[in-house]
């Protein structure tokens, strides 16, 4: 039998050869889209400033574009800075159960090798499709079934930077060329490039912002350097001292990676976000939109609690005082008691947008104090179903003593609760008016990808548009 790598690269090198099905390719298209809006929001950011200062300090040949500025760097940093743009706002999206962010690592490292080397809408919409696959496989073979989770969130890692890179590197060293033997050892490469600790999502700092950033230049980095000859271990999934042993023990499920890989697709259940916050907070604040949607209002609201999955209360209830009264609007999106406060007393997008989450509206005192009087626990029904959905059950205890209870087992944007083509282009209208003026010539240029000779047109069109100053 041949290693996972091998043949997953055997794979994916032969369904690039022959480009996905037209289905997949609008899927994929719809992920570039929702990408591009969330970076283009988030260009004022200051992890994206910082990641683009770095670029800028590096040099290089300028190959690809930075969604920020319209700079242009070598691919290595140009995805480091748009991989930082995509995961800045916490906005991408989501696989389950695997909990894992893969567009946001893999389409800016896969953006970055097209426009580098030349290739087609299309190679970049299959390339990038078949690096999220494998990175969302990648994640699933770390998925305990008896513990209902993730091995890596249990140990602390972020799935995402980690299979990211690994992802990131398949996708970019198709559009460079590589044979399937060059392809395999890109991902031995960057098995060893990926890192990244969730410990900013529990008490501070905005490293996390920057994790898809190092993910995707990772991936590219991993592919230059195959493309030049450096090689990777041929059992660097399933080794005794390969990825999975490293970062799940016996817990790892090799045979995941591969079991119909390229013939039964993960990619279309991806779930897009509608609101900007940690996905775990999601379903909670869907509950809300519900009861407000029935007629409740905050000033009636005398308690609430919050029933979540066993294994999302550390992150988003957790210290219950902080995530009450969080430190930052940056905290705020981790944080289910400001989430919930934030949808029932109206907020803006689709439900919850970007002004829901500056620093001054988490220290809204009227969200604040409605916050505090929201409990999290735990809840037996939500464990069955998480993580292939992140449900909630959101009960209120109003003044005059009735209750309102709202129950949340699809969150929206999932398969089970799609966003609609519409409402997916709202989302990247609201976006990227953030920055550009004319947003509807971007979604012409997406629509267009998987036709287009290469991907200049639509860099020259978000390069145009990063020099509007951001509203």
């Amino acid at each position: 039998m041949s290693p996972v790598i091998v043949t997953a690269a055997q794979r994916a090198h032969a369904a690039y050869t022959a480009g996905l099905p037209a289905h997949l390719r609008t899927d994929v298209s719809r992920r570039v889209l929702d990408l591009l809006g969330n970076s283009l929001a988030a260009a004022d950011q200051e992890p994206a400033r910082i990641a683009e200062a770095v670029a800028t300090e590096w040099g290089g040949p300028p190959a690809a574009t930075s969604l920020a500025t319209g700079a242009r760097y070598p691919a290595p940093a140009a995805a480091l800075v748009n991989g930082t743009l995509a995961h800045a706002l916490d906005f991408d999206d989501t696989h389950l159960p695997s909990v894992l962010h893969p567009s946001a690592p893999i389409i800016p490292a896969a953006l970055a090798s097209a426009q580098a080397h030349g290739r087609s809408g299309a190679g970049l919409l299959d390339a990038a499709g078949l690096g999220i696959e494998l990175a969302v496989r990648l994640g699933m073979a770390g998925y305990d079934e008896d513990l209902g989770n993730s091995v890596f969130f249990e140990r602390g890692l972020h799935a995402t930077a980690i299979c990211g890179a690994v992802g990131a590197a398949v996708a970019s060293a198709l559009l460079q060329g590589l044979d399937a033997v060059g392809v395999a050892h890109a991902a031995g490469i960057a098995a060893s490039m990926g890192s990244g600790l969730i410990e900013a999502n529990r008490t501070g700092g905005t490293i996390k912002r920057v994790h898809c950033g190092w993910a995707a230049h990772a991936g590219v980095s991993a592919a230059d350097l195959a493309r030049h000859g450096l090689t990777g271990p041929p059992t660097v999934v399933e080794g005794r001292f390969g990825f999975l042993e490293a970062f799940c023990g016996d817990a790892g499920r090799a045979h995941r990676v591969t079991d119909g890989f390229t013939e039964q697709w993960e990619l279309p259940g991806i779930f897009f976000k509608p609101y900007p916050c940690n996905h775990f907070t999601h379903a909670g604040v869907d509950a809300a939109l519900r009861l407000r949607a029935q007629g409740l209002r905050a000033d009636q609201v005398a308690g609430l609690e919050l029933g979540v999955p066993t294994a999302v209360l550390r992150t988003i209830g957790e210290p219950a005082a902080e995530k009450a009264n969080p430190r930052s609007g940056y905290h705020a999106a981790f944080s289910g008691p400001y989430t919930v406060a934030a949808a029932l007393s109206g907020g803006g997008g689709l439900g919850l947008f970007h002004e829901d989450f500056t620093d001054r509206a988490a220290a809204d005192p009227g969200r604040l104090a409605l916050a505090a009087r929201v409990r999290c626990v735990p809840d037996a029904e939500c464990d069955r179903i998480f993580p292939r959905q992140f449900p909630a059950v959101l009960t209120a205890v109003l003044h005059d003593g009735t209750t309102r209870q709202a129950r949340v087992t699809a969150n929206r944007g999932g398969p089970g609760n799609p966003l609609s083509a519409e409402e997916l282009e709202t989302k990247f209208r609201l976006n990227a008016l953030r920055r550009v003026a004319e947003p509807d010539r971007v979604v012409a240029r997406v629509r267009e990808l998987a036709g287009a000779p290469s991907v200049e047109g639509l860099c020259s069109e978000l390069a145009e548009a990063a020099t509007v100053p951001a509203l």
